[in-house]
């Protein structure tokens, strides 16, 4: 089964959840760890990364924690994805070279597979996830 690792999945959650609080000041990671339901020394960890490829800002002191980067719109899930977790391989084979390369008859669906997950997470946005994740407007109903 291809699966992506938690710190991907996680990641991306938390990228949602400082998109979606964007203008209200930094984030501390206890505040992410709570809402989230996740280790704050897991959060630091991916921070580390998320902060290395420039998608958040860290902020030191007493009012500190974490903000995110860039523009929601122009940042997307491939960005933090490729951050945190690498390129996109089903299988080991793409990233080596193989004697079998130019005979294998699966390799061509393998690299299929590896074009169709890059452009469906580098056309999502974390800001369309951030409007997914936020619950429906409150409907009314007159009688």
């Amino acid at each position: 089964m291809l699966a992506l690792s938690t710190k991907g999945r996680y990641a991306a959650r938390i990228m949602v959840y400082l998109a979606v609080r964007e203008g209200q000041g930094p984030i501390t990671k206890y505040q992410i760890a709570e809402a989230e339901e996740l280790s704050a020394d897991y959060i630091e960890q991916i921070m580390v990364r998320l902060r290395a490829a420039g998608l958040v800002n860290s902020h030191r002191g007493r009012k500190g924690g974490f903000t995110i980067a860039q523009d929601a719109n122009s940042m997307t899930l491939g960005d933090v994805l490729a951050a945190v977790e690498g390129p996109i391989r089903p299988v080991p084979c793409l990233d080596k070279y193989c004697k079998r390369e130019a005979t294998c008859p699966t390799r061509p669906i393998w690299e299929k597979a590896v074009t169709l997950l890059e452009e469906l997470f580098g056309g999502t946005t974390i800001a369309q996830m951030a409007e997914d994740s936020q619950p429906p407007q409150s409907l009314t109903y007159s009688i």
